[in-house]
């Protein structure tokens, strides 16, 4: 074999064992990333955990003064279909005397036109002291502020949901939800 074809040889052979090596590598670098994939999507919440973790209410059907109860994931939320006069007591409240502050609109979600239903409250059903579920007008004690009253360890809230008096550090938390339509919430974890 002459010097010129070995080193064509050889540049072949090297290039040959170059694309073997590439292609091994990137077929090896594909397989683990397939398996890491598996990997952390078991890790993911089932599709069952995942319907239970929201909920669509209709709205309409709480009455005027009261409130509904649901529970999403095993956690206790209220619904409450606030009167004339417990919007305005809401509304008429110094925010900067209050441990928690914030307004009576920061506590509302916008509906779909981005108004406000300044009557529908949607609020946890959890204290935030201790996480006891309070009282309300379905239970009928509201507390000294018209809203809510947990009577493990004293905690009142306003008719907006606001820490007024006891040891609960902060208001009720607003969950995540969204207007479907005027008279339908979905209300998820």
């Amino acid at each position: 074999m002459s010097e010129a074809q070995t080193t064509t040889h050889e540049t072949i052979d090297e290039d040959r064992r170059d694309f073997i090596h590439i292609a091994t590598a990137a077929t090896a670098a594909a397989g683990a990333g397939a398996l890491a994939y598996v990997f952390i999507d078991q890790m993911n919440a089932a599709s069952d955990t995942k319907a239970a973790s929201s909920l669509e209410v209709d709205i309409s059907k709480v009455p005027l003064g009261g409130e509904i109860r649901v529970l999403i994931g095993g956690q206790p939320f209220f619904i409450r279909h606030r009167t004339e006069a417990e919007i305005r007591s809401a509304e008429s409240v110094d925010v900067g005397s209050l441990r928690d502050p914030q307004t009576d609109d920061e506590r509302l979600v916008p509906m779909q036109d981005g108004s406000l239903n300044r009557a529908i409250l949607v609020t946890s059903g959890s204290c935030t002291h201790l996480g006891c579920v309070p009282v309300g007008p379905a239970q009928g004690n509201t507390g000294d502020y018209g809203g809510w009253y947990c009577p493990c360890h004293g905690s009142h809230y306003d008719t907006s949901g606001r820490i007024r008096k006891g040891p609960a550090p902060s208001n009720l938390p607003v969950p995540d939800y969204r207007y479907v339509s005027p008279t339908v919430i979905n209300i998820s974890l």
